[in-house]
């Protein structure tokens, strides 16, 4: 049954991308907001869906802990899960994300028009330079930026080294950080077909205070809050780093 679910469920999502993304594009002379409320629907419909195919729920604690003013978000990146579920809990944003995204057929189209940062993740210091500009605009334009700064999609039990580009555009903006942890991994494994049962926990944690503070000490305050959260929530014994 787990196989049906996961077919019907990717049936699903292939056929509201064809559908979403044509008419995405239709929408590019639109306000940003009004834009971004019809492009996330595609978001909306997956997280429905993926509950009807597959019973992936989800429990969102920490909402308290979302400022009113909009913000940098650090969040751990396990599955594809998250780059859906982070559209229907937070304000509109836009993701720190690789270019080569905005290549994929019909799926890149819509990405494009929310208008992304979308680098070069083997330019090094360019991709910083590029993230801190593009995302001091973003986040000047009332928009809040999120970024994943492990840079891909990291198994449950695993971890890779935390970027800096988050803390520097922390430290220039001036702009606190909100640190989020989830194990939605566990259900929607990265690069896996398979889809299973559960209820997916996030928790948002309390804004990091990034005045007068360095890229380095911001990144490893998120860090520590981040890693340590998602052990507790985890099924999966962390692996040795």
């Amino acid at each position: 049954m787990i196989v049906i679910r996961s077919l019907l469920f990717l049936a699903g999502q292939i056929t509201s991308t064809l559908v979403f993304a044509p008419l995405s594009l239709l929408t590019f002379a639109l306000p940003y907001h009004m834009r971004y409320h019809f492009i996330t629907q595609w978001s909306r419909f997956n997280l429905w869906w993926l509950k009807v195919t597959c019973g992936i729920h989800s429990a969102v604690s920490g909402r308290e802990h979302i400022p009113d003013g909009n913000a940098i978000i650090l969040c751990k990146h396990q599955s594809a899960w998250e780059t859906l579920a982070l559209t229907r809990i937070f304000p509109p944003q836009v993701w720190v994300i690789k270019r080569e995204l905005l290549w994929i057929p019909f799926f890149g189209w819509g990405l494009a028009m929310l208008e992304p940062i979308a680098i070069d993740r083997k330019s090094g210091r360019k991709a910083v330079r590029q993230l801190v500009e593009q995302g001091r605009q973003r986040l000047q334009q009332g928009r809040w930026v999120v970024v994943f700064p492990e840079g891909t999609r990291v198994a449950p039990g695993h971890k890779r080294r935390y970027g800096i580009g988050g803390g520097v555009l922390a430290e220039q903006s001036g702009f606190p950080v909100v640190p989020v942890a989830h194990n939605a991994g566990e259900y929607w494994p990265r690069r896996g077909f398979l889809k299973y049962p559960g209820t997916v926990q996030l928790i948002i944690g309390p804004p990091i205070d990034t005045r007068g503070r360095s890229p380095e000490q911001i990144t490893a305050d998120a860090e520590d809050w981040i890693e340590t959260t998602v052990v507790r929530i985890s099924g999966k014994k962390r692996a040795p780093d």
